[in-house]
């Protein structure tokens, strides 16, 4: 069975599946837990938000340093580091809080840890899969994005059955065994094997690519696709608790659960029909939607309604993100490493910035989380701007 696991390149791709899935389980698992967060340590509406905040800026700064870290230290050892802070990051969320004077201290420490694991899994999961021997590279891509949304609806089902039978109070505990995944990735990772990681050819150098007018259009979609999609995953589980006054099991399982499984969804049927419906429509469809889902959570006064925007919210973004990407390889075909880092960072920014503007609106409005979700719906609005000002420019294709 060792053997197996440190021969076959088939384990190299479940344990970047794993990856996938410790990711989604350090960017969803605190929001399900906002309001307790803040009811057990006494947080102000702001001080719950920067949780999100800082998750973000944190992988967004090691997205930035860590192309050169890791050509020096190495792929394999990079992972099982990526995975020991994730761990010890969801471990720390579980004890710092009761260990340190200051409370918040404790969690805002915890968070730091898993982001720096959650941004250096970002950047060397997809090149390690890309890596492996595999036939349907494209269709190989297309599953390993998918586990993150996976990883998502099982965190939000298994969480909420936890909660359920052993009570909110033993949050803790969930913690802790959400920790064994990265702890097992540790030692998986450590003996599957890996593969060299082929550089792209040469494209444009940084100056040539910022000095692109495209380019920057193409930041604008990375970002509005991150924080379209973040905006709503975050904060999702507290809006239905407290925006929508719905009991905290079935607001989890309609709001994040549902957002989590309808975005995975999206996602396979892209990645199964991409060839025969075009991408532009796609996205241009898909951010029209969207727009409707913002206005649907935030102004409804029904609650049915508002968590149907919510989880229809997950199918509307699905295809934000890889279909960027898609439209940056096809518009700028020279852009190269260089373009794909920078929309990464952008991409990072968007999430950052839209669970920040929800929050810091809600607190502005005296907590009403139905003002932020609101607002929200510039970043959807500002995607279709930038879609249809990208479609008057060769040479997009369609596909």
């Amino acid at each position: 069975m060792i053997d197996s696991i440190r021969t076959r390149h088939e384990h190299t791709i479940y344990a970047s599946y794993i990856g996938y899935i410790t990711q989604a389980i350090i960017n969803n698992f605190a929001p399900l837990l906002f309001l307790t967060f803040q009811r057990a340590f006494q947080l102000s509406l702001e001080q719950i938000t920067l949780i999100t905040t800082v998750n973000f800026l944190v992988q967004l700064c090691v997205d930035l340093i860590s192309a050169h870290l890791i050509d020096r230290i190495g792929y394999r050892i990079s992972a099982v580091a990526a995975h020991f802070f994730a761990a010890m990051g969801l471990l720390g969320m579980a004890f710092l809080p009761d260990l340190l004077a200051n409370s918040y201290a404790g969690l805002m420490t915890a968070v730091v840890l898993y982001a720096i694991g959650g941004g250096v899994i970002e950047v060397i999961i997809s090149p390690i899969v890309e890596a492996c021997p595999t036939e349907k590279k494209d269709a190989a891509m297309s599953l390993l994005h998918s586990f993150y949304c996976w990883g998502h609806v099982a965190v939000v089902l298994l969480s909420t059955a936890f909660f359920a039978l052993a009570g909110i109070g033993n949050w803790r505990i969930m913690a802790c065994i959400w920790a064994l995944v990265p702890a097992f990735n540790i030692i998986y990772f450590s003996q599957v094997p890996l593969y060299p990681i082929v550089g792209d050819h040469e494209g444009l150098s940084i100056r040539g690519l910022l000095g692109q007018k495209v380019f920057w259009l193409l930041m604008l979609l990375m970002v509005s696709a991150g924080a379209a999609e973040q905006a709503m995953s975050q904060w999702s589980s507290a809006f239905a608790e407290a925006g929508l006054r719905v009991d905290k099991t079935i607001g989890d399982l309609a709001g994040p659960c549902g957002f989590a499984l309808l975005m995975g969804l999206a996602r396979l049927l892209h990645g199964k029909y991409s060839e025969q419906l075009p991408l532009k429509q796609m996205m241009m469809g898909s951010t029209a939607l969207c727009i409707v889902c913002y206005l649907l959570a935030g102004l409804s006064a029904n609650p049915v309604l508002g968590l149907i925007g919510c989880a229809l919210c997950g199918f509307s973004v699905g295809i934000f993100w890889p279909g960027t990407l898609s439209v940056a390889a096809r518009t700028l075909p020279a852009g190269g490493t260089a373009m794909f880092a920078f929309l990464a960072l952008a991409g990072d920014l968007g999430c950052a910035s839209g669970p920040t503007l929800v929050g810091f609106a809600a607190d502005a409005s005296n907590g009403d989380l139905r003002m932020g979700i609101l607002l929200a719906v510039i970043f959807p609005i500002a995607m279709l701007a930038g879609l249809l000002a990208l479609g008057n420019r060769p040479p997009m294709e369609e596909g």
